[in-house]
């Protein structure tokens, strides 16, 4: 199975509310729509009842989305960090971009305006 939309239909099935799933996986609503659809169609069977006045999961949606976390937890307990961790000092900026500008002088590239 594919993680990602088991990620994705974790984060669903927790929220119950696809845009609020979305904007936690910092992705569109109508990506995370797609691939709760797209995770439906490789199972053969509807996680969620789209009939229903709210956003509820139908009883193979529940067995599914503890099977995945599950499966899901198991998986990133096993994997190591290896890439070097973001961080460390910023630096400044040395002379590059424009001078600021002088009250008085002539600006480049603008004329004069005649009274």
């Amino acid at each position: 199975m594919d993680h990602r939309l088991n990620r994705l239909f974790i984060t669903a099935a927790k929220e119950l509310h696809f845009a609020k799933a979305a904007k936690l996986e910092g992705i569109p609503r109508s990506s995370m729509i797609a691939a709760v659809k797209q995770l439906e169609q490789n199972l053969g069977y509807p996680l969620f009842d789209y009939d229903a006045e709210t956003t509820v999961l139908t009883p193979e949606g529940v067995a599914f989305a503890e099977k995945a976390a599950a499966d899901l937890a198991k998986s990133t307990g096993n994997s190591t960090i290896t890439a070097p961790q973001a961080g460390g000092k910023a630096k400044a900026s040395k002379g590059k971009g424009r001078a600021p500008a002088v009250k008085g002088a002539p600006r480049v590239g603008k004329r004069r305006q005649s009274r």
